[in-house]
Parts: C-alpha cells; structure tokens; sequence
C-alpha cells in the first residue's frame, strides 16, 4: 500500500493499530472516505481478535448453548443458569495473559477486577472467584518473577474487594516461559429481580458515565492482547491497566443499589477497549445508536484527546442507560458511594455511535461495523494431522525401558512417585492459597486443595424470597454451587480433539467427585496465531472435542473468552507458541452442601474402591506426566473418552456421595492412580494398603498400571458398615466396571501398594509424601 495525498496513514500506522491492509479498505469502503486517527483506533480494538473473534466465531457456532436451566447464554456479560428454588448463577471467565506477562501484578489484578465487573453488571453480587494459571518452568528466574507477581495480584484485588478465591488450577510447563496464561473465573448469585442485559434502547434516554476517572493506563489493551509477544512487548506497559479494589467495591454495591430502583434499561462493563466497546456494543445489540460528549467525561490527566478517551481501557467504569427523567436518582446513588457519575450521552435514532468532543463530532461509525458486523475468517483447516503430532502418535511404550517389580531402569517405583509429588504441576498448591482469602463471606465449604472442586453455599438473598444456605420461616436450606477450572494442555498439544473432550470430562468428574450435578459451561480459548496452518488447526480440532464433550455430558456453554496469539517472538523472531489450552470453567449444582465430600480419607479401615476402568483395563502412558517427568518425553495420544462410561461413573459417584456411603472421592488425574492414592492419603493423613490385580500372564506395564492417565476412574472410600449395600449398588449400576482395592489405614503404615501375590512395589510413608507434595514449590522459590 502506498500513501497518497487522499490517504491519512502510512502502512506502518495502519498496521500498528492491528489492522491488515485489506481491512483497512473494507473501512473506508463501509464508512466512504477514510477514517480519522480517533476512528481508526476505534476500528483497530473493536475489530480485534479480542473483541470480535473474527478467527474463532465460526468455531464458536458448534458449542451446545441452550438447556433447561439455562437463562442467558453466549452474548452477554456473563451467563446465567437456573438453579431452582429462587436461585439465579451467573458466571463467566476471562483472561489476562498479554498484561500479566508484561506487568504480573497489576495484569493479573485488574483481570480479577475485569472478570467481576462481568458478574455484577448482570445484577448478580460476586461470590467466588477461582484461576487457571500457566506458567515456565520453575527452575527460571524470570518465570518466578512472573509467578509470584501474578498470585500476589490476585490475592491482592481478590482479598481487597472481599470475593473468596476458593480454587483453581496450577500448571508449569516450558511451554509457557514467555506467554503465562492467567484466567480468570467468577461467580455471582444474582440480587435483582431481572436480570441486567446489555441492549441499549428508548430513544432520548441518557447515557450515563458511572464508576472511576479515565486516564491514559490501558491504552489499546485488545489491540495488545491480539498479538505475538516480543521483547519490545515491555515497552507496551500502557496497554496494561492499573486497578484500584476499594474503588470496585463501592461500585459493586452502588451498581446493585441502582439496578433494583428499576431506573436502569441496560448496563455494560468498560472492559476491553473502554468507551468504544461499551458505546457499540450496547447500541449494535439495541439496533439504536449513541451520542456520547467526551467533554463529560470525568478524567484524571490534562490534554487528552479523543483516541486516548476512546481507547483508554482504565478499571472501575461502567456505562448505563437510564429511564428519561430518572437520572438524577442514578447519580446520587453513586455520589453517596464516593464514586463518578454523569450523564454523558443520549440514545439516538440512527444505528451508529457518534462520538463528540469540544462541539464537534470527533467520531462517528455505524455501530453494527464496530461491534457485530466484523470481519471474519473461515481459514482452511489442514487435510491431515500436522507432522509434529503424526510423529507423536508413532510413540508407543516398547519404546521405555522393561518394568520390574522394583522400577523401572534406575528408578524405583518408590522414587517415582515422590518425584511425581514434588513436580510443581502435581505438587500441593498451598504456597498459592495461602495468600488467598478463601473464607471471606463465610460460605466457603471445602477449603482450596481439599477436593475435587470448589464449593459455596448460597446463602438466601434479602427482598427476594429465594431459598439458599440459611433458615427462613422456621425452614433450613442448603443448596450449594460447585464449580471448577480444568484443562490438561499436554494433552490437548498431541490430540486437539481427543485433548478437549477429555478436558470436558475431567471438570464434570471433579464437579462428580464432590456430589454436584455439572449444569454447564465457560471456557477460556488460549492458542498461538490462528493465522498459522498449525494453529488453526488446533484451535479448529479443539473446538470440535470441546462441542461434543458439553453435548455429550449435557454441560451447554454460556459464553466466554478467546485469547489467540499467545506466541513469544524469540531472539531471532521466530515465533514460540504455547500449548493449545482450552480451559473449561465449569459449574454444578448441589442440593444439600451437607452430603458432599472430598478427597481425604476419613477413617482407618474405610475401604477404598476404583470406579470406572479397573487395574485390568488398557490405560495409556502416552502424554503423561509420568512419561514427561521421569523420561522427558511429550509423545503418543491422550485418552479416549468413552461417555457412556463417564456418565454412569459419574452419576454412581454422585449418587455414593448423597446416600451417605462414599466418605472420599478423588479423581484419576495427573500422575494416574498411584499419585490420586498418595493425594488422598496426605489430604487424610492416613496410610493406605491397597492390591492391584494383575494377572500373572496380564500384557499391562506396571508403570502402566501404577502412572498410566485418564479414563472414566475416580478413587472412593466407603464406611465398612455400608461395604456389602455399596457393593451391591455398584454391581447394579456399574457391571464390571469397579473394583475394591484396598483399605485405609493409619498413619503410621503410609501407603503400600501390593501385587496380586503380595510382592511390594511400593512402600512410603505420609511423611516423606508430605515432604515432597507439600514444599515443592516454595523451595524452588527459595533456591
């Protein structure tokens, strides 16, 4: 492209807003001329693969979003389901990856703020948060700098604005040295009695400017998190913003305030790309337009101008449309909560957002161009399987040396699993919750690292007559949520479709493992370039696996977050992508937080029992961590769902748990059936003799045996009073697909695991197991 006198910007100035050149001339030919620096930035985060998914939306199409207990679905700020009994969730996560790898703390921070702006802007008040983390290796200085900020930003904007982080989940990989995911998950329980929606509408109603000052922090942050990172990345700080928890408080309990006076017809979070994309969105999704005077606007700097208003993504703000003649009720509301509010703009006729600034129009775009009508890009999909992973899939397990009853090569099963347990992917968490307040509106049920999933109890909502976790007329009730974050980006890396399925699957096991019904999902999409055949063909298959998991396990996808080129440009600028993460946030339903459990066991002499696929079944030890751990390889194909078996492991599961009979229950996750073993057995302090089965003519490995991941398994125990009642429900609704394996002991005793004809293959104690899992982490930090 050349410049000529009738074109306004270079190449270079076109491209740096995130703008192709071939979209460039879409704009001018929709806008007909072109358009001014302030409509160009517009154009530049509004046309994003941040803001309008112009890569992943045809994907998109294939997610299941409709149930029963489904209220609002993809489109809104946040989803939102029926619980019953009164009872409204709504949910949603986010991600902050690009900020937190430039600015740890205060991208991390304002990605709590952000995802739980989305919660209350619904009308519902914000009850828990939980996180998906990926990070480097924990043996680099910068991935520890970078750790450290990120969790010590959330604890920070979490603990402050008084929201438990009650769960989450932690990964290290390599693959994660330069571009750390941060996701963010949170949930609220809706306070007013209508839902808030988005849609702009009636034509003179004011358009109000409420929350914080604007400023110059968050300049162009969708434009930023839209691509590679390199090392001028760090020159980028504006584009990560700075959050202020107190603030948001405030503006939790004045928004919640102004929506149950019923003067507001539609509310939007200042989110990505601020005022732009609170302007259009609202106007597109209306079919109206908005006026907006940035005179009006209350600011924090001097000599701003129109693209830095348009574009500043500063925290704490929201945009309402108010009933004419109502404003003024808004604005004392929040003028008492020590917060902005001004009438801004108006509703207007003509379908567009016109911009205003010193008297005369600074910007002016048709809505529909900014926020819905947007380019989209339905890429060819590979005919084959790139060559990276038709390599893998040749792995097999002839490939590893032979087993042993004592190890295998120089390692001894012994040593294997306390080396598993102190692998910062599997080891204990608590350096992490540590600084969380995970207790704060005393609803938290199971504590961080204790279970399966995170639980909350609801607690019945004033003026609105629902039932929850409390006593009213003279009645107790006890519904509960549970919710979880889930994804195993190693197998997603291998196998794309196989990956995501499994990744669907895992969060209703763990949603299983603690009594809850899984209802339904968010997910949070972090991939490289989509512009990359590779890419796009992971991102594409991954779709399709997590669109068959929600289908097949009846979890509909309310909406949710993509975060494509996640990529670090090395030295040289080759980019580096990370592992395909499709994070699933998923959320469950119990009906008596009374009759749950978690993963400790509870009792000497409880028996213990595997659901699902048993000793004898074919596990895999292809992308274990096992495999990538102690033989530092990342080779072969994840599991193989088989739903069928996953919905009756899960629903036995569930059933075991609120009849009474199962006290524990933990899934076969990372680091397979041994590592699920010692979990419970630290979580209980308590031992465990368990005996594997296995035939003397079996063709199984041992270490496939003891490491091997994935399938329908979880570990349970039961009270030995309810052995013969339990083992008569699981014949019924299992078949064959059970097995006891053991007892629980004392503490002394540790775990032992036995073959068929009592030859030890591993003997440990509680104390060496705690050594290892629970100081994993914080002595990488130390050293």
């Amino acid at each position: 492209m050349t410049t000529t006198p009738k074109d306004p910007f270079s190449p270079q100035e076109i491209a740096a807003e995130g703008i192709k050149p071939e979209e460039y001339a879409e704009i001018v030919r929709r806008l007909g001329r072109h358009p001014n620096k302030a409509e160009l930035g517009m154009f530049g985060v509004m046309w994003s693969e941040h803001c309008c998914y112009k890569n992943s939306r045809p994907l998109l199409k294939q997610f299941p979003t409709t149930g029963p207990r489904i209220l609002v679905g993809p489109g809104e700020n946040a989803g939102v389901v029926d619980l019953g009994e009164g009872l409204q969730l709504a949910f949603k996560i986010e991600s902050h990856n690009h900020p937190s790898a430039v600015e740890p703390f205060q991208g991390a921070a304002t990605g709590v703020g952000g995802i739980l702006r989305d919660i209350f802007t619904m009308g519902a008040r914000p009850i828990a948060l939980l996180n998906s983390l990926r990070f480097g290796s924990l043996e680099d200085a910068r991935t520890q700098r970078i750790f450290t900020g990120v969790v010590s930003g959330i604890s920070h904007y979490g603990n402050c604005v008084g929201v438990p982080t009650v769960g989450g989940e932690v990964y290290f990989d390599p693959a994660y040295a330069g571009n750390p995911l941060v996701n963010v998950m949170a949930l609220g329980l809706m306070e007013t009695s209508e839902i808030v929606k988005s849609g702009a509408s009636g034509l003179g109603n004011p358009v109000l400017y409420v929350g914080s000052t604007t400023g110059r922090d968050g300049m162009g942050g969708a434009s930023f998190a839209s691509a590679e990172l390199s090392d001028a990345s760090m020159d980028d700080r504006p584009a990560v913003q700075v959050g202020d928890p107190f603030l948001e408080k405030s503006l939790i309990e004045a928004c919640l305030e102004a929506f149950k006076t019923g003067a507001v017809v539609a509310a939007q979070d200042m989110g990505a790309a601020g005022i732009t994309c609170s302007t259009s969105e609202m106007a597109a999704k209306g079919g109206v337009g908005i006026e907006l005077d940035l005179n009006k606007i209350p600011v924090r700097e001097t000599g701003m101008v129109p693209y830095e208003y348009l574009l500043s993504e500063s925290q704490e703000r929201m945009l309402f449309v108010a009933h004419k003649g109502r404003e003024q009720e808004l604005i004392d509301i929040f003028h008492r909560w020590g917060l902005q509010a001004v009438v801004a703009g108006k509703v207007i006729a003509e379908p567009i957002v016109r911009i205003l600034f010193r008297g005369k129009i600074a910007a002016e775009i048709p809505a529909d161009a900014l926020a819905e009508n947007t380019p989209l890009y339905e890429r060819e999909l590979l005919a084959e399987p790139p060559e990276y992973a038709r390599q893998a899939w040749e792995w097999t397990a002839d490939a590893l040396p032979a087993c042993t009853i004592a190890g295998i090569g120089s390692h001894s099963w012994h040593g294997i699993l306390l080396t598993l347990l102190d692998t910062p992917t599997i080891a204990s968490k608590n350096w992490v919750y540590r600084q969380y307040d995970h207790q704060v509106q005393n609803n938290t049920v199971t504590l961080p690292g204790g279970a399966d999933a995170a639980v909350v109890r609801l607690r019945p909502l004033e003026g609105q007559g629902g039932k929850g976790a409390g006593v009213q007329g003279g009645v107790t009730y006890k519904t509960a949520v549970a919710a979880t974050v889930d994804c195993n980006p190693r197998y997603v890396y291998l196998d794309p479709y196989e990956g995501a399925k499994a990744v669907v699957a895992e969060a209703a096991r763990n949603l299983s493992c603690v009594g809850a019904e899984p209802l339904a999902v968010t997910d949070n999409l972090n991939f490289g370039s989509p512009e990359k055949p590779v890419g796009y063909w992971q991102l594409a298959e991954a779709c399709r696996g997590l669109a068959e998991g929600c289908q097949e396990l009846s979890t509909p996808v309310t909406g949710g977050n993509v975060s494509l080129y996640n990529e670090t440009l090395d030295s040289q600028g080759n980019p580096q992508p990370i592992y395909p993460t499709p994070v699933v946030g998923m959320v469950g339903l119990i009906p008596d937080f009374t009759k749950i459990c978690g993963q400790a066991w509870q009792a000497s002499g409880d028996v213990i029992y595997l659901l699902g696929l048993t000793v004898q079944a074919k596990v895999e030890l292809g992308a274990s961590e096992y495999l990538a751990t102690i033989h530092n390889t990342v080779a072969g194909r994840p599991p193989r769902v088989n739903y069928d078996l996953e919905r009756r492991v899960q629903k036995v599961c569930r059933e075991g748990i609120r009849e009474g009979w199962v006290r524990s229950a933990h899934d076969c996750a990372e680091g397979g059936l041994v590592v699920a073993l010692a979990e419970s057995s630290i979580a209980g302090n308590l031992g465990a003799e368990v005996k594997l089965e296995i035939a003397p003519n079996q063709l199984q490995r041992l270490d496939e045996v003891l490491f091997g991941e994935g399938g329908a398994r979880i570990i349970v125990s039961v009270g030995s009073e309810q052995q013969e009642m339990w083992e008569s429900y699981l014949q019924a609704h299992l078949g064959q697909n059970w097995q006891k394996l053991g007892t629980v002991n004392n503490c002394d005793a540790g775990l032992t695991v036995l073959t068929t004809d009592n030859q030890t293959l591993i003997t440990v104690s509680i104390e060496d197991m705690k050594g290892s899992y629970n100081n994993a982490i914080a002595k990488r930090l130390a050293a």
